[in-house]
């Protein structure tokens, strides 16, 4: 059956909204400025269906993957106020891939084909990428066409959401012991990236992801309580983190350059947005010798720090920012080694 709701638009003009939906198809959506074209196009859509004549939407027959990603990178990723390097990076994967066809044929089958492609590949630094890089260019497209099929009305369906995703590997526990944390810190220093030390040791120090660190602004930073607050976190979440140490210390030293014309604590040379730190963080870790390592490795260290000097599971969950316990079960080993030799330590003062 076919629904016709009228809608006032923002400039007061007068729009018709037609949906078809019919038993074993998928809802056909589109929209007109006249009552009557809405209700044509509702019979004709129908009778089409019925009699096994309807085909998919003539946008996405016209216009092609690259032409649909040029345009949600203008429209959608340019205005964003969150880091997009990562989307964007996805994104040119597929615009090179599969650019080249019509929305209507970009299938599960062919997604799936080159999906699978990047498992084994090298990124721009020589890394080979795994089963996790894989699953994130899919979600990076399956978002782009999840906006393209719910705002923009382009397609009728998401090839990405019947794909199943890859299984990752357990979450590993990599932390740098005192030889590798010295060594990335003194190449942090030595950096051509003014802020690459200090981004490294907020990330030691707090657990905090890139994006979190990479999106702080000043008015997020509490000296007085001695404390940081992330919008931008992977939960969705607000969260607030202590600011101690080491990291206080470098933060009120980092003050003394804030610019006027940005708000983010760490802004990108000459632009309103934050830095990129890949390339420098990259040389930093080769420069160390330190392998298989990665930025988000500091997160585990900091973790595996806690766990060391005995801090329970519900404390490095509030920390780190996870509402469950489960994510950080990982690291109950550790705390379990430990608390094994404050038991042995008190065994042996008590019992001789």
């Amino acid at each position: 059956m076919a629904n016709i709701q009228k809608r006032i638009l923002k400039d007061g003009t007068i729009s018709f909204r037609v949906q078809v939906r019919m038993k074993g198809h998928p809802a056909q959506v589109a929209s007109f400025t006249r009552l009557t074209d809405a209700k044509k196009w509702a019979e004709d859509t129908q009778s089409a269906i019925r009699n096994g004549r309807h085909f998919k939407s003539s946008t996405a027959k016209r216009y092609t993957l690259e032409w649909l990603i040029d345009k949600y990178t203008r429209e959608v990723l340019d205005i964003s106020p969150k880091p997009t390097r990562n989307q964007r990076l996805y994104l040119g994967y597929w615009k090179q891939t599969l650019g080249d066809y019509a929305l209507s044929e970009v299938t599960r089958a062919r997604i799936s084909e080159y999906r699978n492609k990047i498992i084994g590949s090298a990124n721009q630094y020589g890394k080979e990428r795994g089963l996790a890089s894989a699953n994130r260019y899919t979600e990076a497209l399956g978002a782009m066409l999840e906006y393209a099929m719910r705002e923009w009305e382009f397609i009728e369906q998401n090839p990405v959401r019947s794909l199943k995703k890859l299984k990752e590997p357990r979450g590993r526990v990599r932390f740098l012991n005192d030889i590798e944390r010295s060594n990335l810190l003194e190449m942090c220093r030595s950096s051509t990236n003014p802020f690459l030390h200090i981004i490294v040791v907020l990330a030691l120090s707090t657990g905090a992801r890139k994006n979190e660190i990479l999106s702080l602004k000043w008015q997020d930073v509490d000296f007085e309580r001695r404390r940081m607050i992330f919008h931008e976190t992977k939960n969705g979440e607000r969260r607030s983190v202590p600011l101690q140490g080491c990291a206080l210390g470098l933060m009120l030293d980092h003050t003394k350059n804030r610019r006027n014309d940005t708000d983010y604590v760490f802004p990108a040379k000459g632009r309103n947005q934050p830095v990129d730190i890949r390339t420098a963080w990259e040389n930093a870790v080769k420069n160390a010798s330190i392998t298989d390592f990665r930025f988000h490795d500091l997160r585990h260290s900091c973790a595996s720090y806690l766990a060391m000097n005995n801090a329970s599971l519900t404390e490095i969950a509030e920390v780190l920012g996870h509402k469950t316990l489960q994510m950080v079960r990982r690291y109950a080993h550790i705390s379990e080694c430990h608390t094994a030799g404050v038991v042995a330590r008190m065994n042996e003062k008590v019992f001789g």
